[in-house]
């Protein structure tokens, strides 16, 4: 169903989650340490990665920031480390999940599928109805707002021209704002349009995002303000 690369040191973690993805379908390719891993992620990129952060050579957040240099790969964070600052600093860095050892196997298949779907590598159930059919076309055309240009079928973002490269779960809080600029989205609604259902996170978590997109847009153009924040409340998109 999908190509995933797996990172990780523990050759237990690598077997019983190597075994657990490919009893789902899932084409599973296992390394042993950080700087391994990106050579393989650069090369040969995969639909998924999922990084364990303590590891020989390079550890994982140096592999996800190296990483998000040239690829909005989706990427999962792994870590033994029960600690808030390493989470924000995935989330900071562009991971768009991230697990704490131990984690039931259930899990993360879970979580996988979440991001896999998020990332349109794997596609919900076929529209049943017109109305569904209308829906999915609506959702897959370019969206114009201003000097934005988002086109969720090729998963390409515009500014001015000039290309910006989101990760999966960036595109899809910038598309929730974009499509109704003027109104304010909390970060509940922002969760909604980013997440499935069966993935929780916290308010910290969008604010993340939204601080590395707006790194990004501004990067291409130093004024950028497209993106306001009403504290207290969420963000809303300001068409410019």
């Amino acid at each position: 169903m999908a190509k995933i690369t797996l990172v990780d040191d523990d050759e237990n973690i690598v077997t019983s989650v190597s075994l657990a993805l490919e009893s789902h379908g899932h084409e599973v390719k296992a390394y042993y340490d950080g700087a391994s891993g990106l050579a393989a992620l650069e090369n040969e990129p995969p639909d998924l990665a999922i990084l364990d952060v303590k590891m020989p050579r390079m550890d994982g957040m140096e592999v996800l920031r190296r990483l998000r240099r040239t690829s909005d790969l989706p990427v999962i964070i792994l870590t033994s480390k029960d600690e808030e600052i390493d989470e924000i600093l995935g989330f900071n860095l562009g991971a768009d999940d991230y697990m704490h050892k131990p984690f039931s196997q259930r899990l993360l298949i879970e979580r996988v599928k979440a991001v896999l779907r998020r990332a349109g590598v794997e596609g919900e159930e076929p529209a049943t109805t017109a109305a569904a059919a209308a829906n999915g076309d609506a959702a897959s055309r370019a969206l114009k707002r201003g000097k934005l240009t988002l086109d969720p079928a090729r998963h390409d973002c515009l500014w001015d021209g000039k290309p910006v490269k989101l990760t999966v779960t960036e595109f899809l809080l910038l598309q929730s704002l974009a499509q109704r600029p003027g109104f304010v989205k909390s970060r509940d609604n922002l969760m909604d349009a980013a997440y499935d259902d069966q993935v929780y996170v916290d308010d910290r978590t969008i604010d993340s995002h939204i601080k590395r997109m707006r790194k990004k847009f501004r990067e291409v153009d130093p004024e950028f303000d497209a993106i306001e924040t009403l504290y207290g409340v969420g963000y809303r998109y300001r068409e410019a």
